[in-house]
C-alpha cells in the first residue's frame, strides 16, 4: 500500500520547483506588503478625522483667528492645522507696514492654502499606488507559477509514464497553490484600494471645504 501524500500547505511548498517557490515566496510578501499598508492607512486616515474634527471644533469656537493661530504658531502638528496656518501666514504677509493690504491678497491666501492641500493629499495617498499594483499583477504572477507547476507535473507524468491521479494530483496541487496565494494578495488589495481611495477623496474634500470657507471670512475681513 502507497503511503499518503502529505497535502499540506508547507508540503506543498516543499515539493514545488525553484520557480514556483519563488512565485509563491513573492506573493506572500507581496500580501504582507499591502496589510502594512493597508493597517498604516486606516491608522493614518483614523487620525486625520480626529485631527480635523478637533480643529474644527476651535476654529468655530468664536475664537479669534488670531488668537488661534498664535497658540498653533507657523508650523502645527495636525493637517487642517496646517493648511489654517498656510493661509494665515500669507494673511499676515499681506499686510503693509501701515496696516493696509498688498494687492491680490486673496488669491495668494488661496494659493498657499491649495499648495498645503495638495501636500496633505500626497501624504495620505501615498502608499496606496502599491495596492493598486499588487491587486492588479498578484492574480497574474500567481497564474505564471501554475502554468510553470502545470507544465513541470505533465513532464513528470511523461517521464514516468503514468497517469494514475496519485501521480498527478500532487503536482496540479502544488501549482494551484500559486494561484491561490496570488488570489490571496490581490483581493484584500483591490477592495481596500477602492475604500481607502474613497476615504482620502472625502478627508481632502473636507479639507478644501475648509479652505474655501476660512477664504469667504478673510475676504468678508477684506470687504469690513
Amino acid at each position: 500500500m502507497e503511503a499518503a501524500v502529505d497535502f499540506s500547505m508547507w508540503a506543498l511548498f516543499a515539493r514545488a520547483t525553484l520557480t514556483v517557490k519563488l512565485v509563491m515566496l513573492i506573493l506572500v510578501v507581496a500580501s504582507f506588503w499591502s496589510w502594512s499598508v493597508i493597517v498604516q492607512k486606516i491608522i493614518l486616515y483614523r487620525s486625520a478625522r480626529s485631527e480635523a474634527k478637533k480643529f474644527d471644533r476651535a476654529f468655530w469656537s468664536g475664537e479669534p483667528l488670531d488668537q488661534l493661530f498664535e497658540q498653533l504658531g507657523p508650523e502645527p502638528k495636525g493637517r487642517s492645522e496646517r493648511i489654517f496656518a498656510a493661509g494665515m501666514v500669507e494673511w499676515q504677509r499681506s499686510h503693509r507696514q501701515d496696516g493696509g493690504l498688498i494687492a491680490n491678497a486673496t488669491s495668494r491666501i488661496d494659493r498657499s492654502m491649495d499648495v498645503a492641500i495638495v501636500k496633505e493629499s500626497e501624504t495620505l495617498q501615498k502608499g496606496l499606488p502599491i495596492l493598486a499594483t499588487i491587486g492588479s499583477t498578484a492574480p497574474f504572477i500567481g497564474l505564471f507559477g501554475t502554468v510553470w507547476g502545470i507544465m513541470n507535473a505533465f513532464i513528470e507524468i511523461a517521464a514516468q509514464q503514468n497517469t494514475n491521479l496519485a501521480v498527478v494530483a500532487p503536482g496540479i496541487a502544488e501549482a494551484l497553490l500559486a494561484t491561490g496565494l496570488g488570489l490571496l494578495a490581490a483581493i484584500p488589495a483591490v477592495i481596500f484600494y477602492n475604500k481607502l481611495s474613497s476615504d482620502s477623496d472625502r478627508i481632502v474634500a473636507g479639507y478644501e471645504a475648509f479652505a474655501d470657507e476660512f477664504a469667504t471670512i478673510l475676504s468678508r475681513q477684506l470687504d469690513a
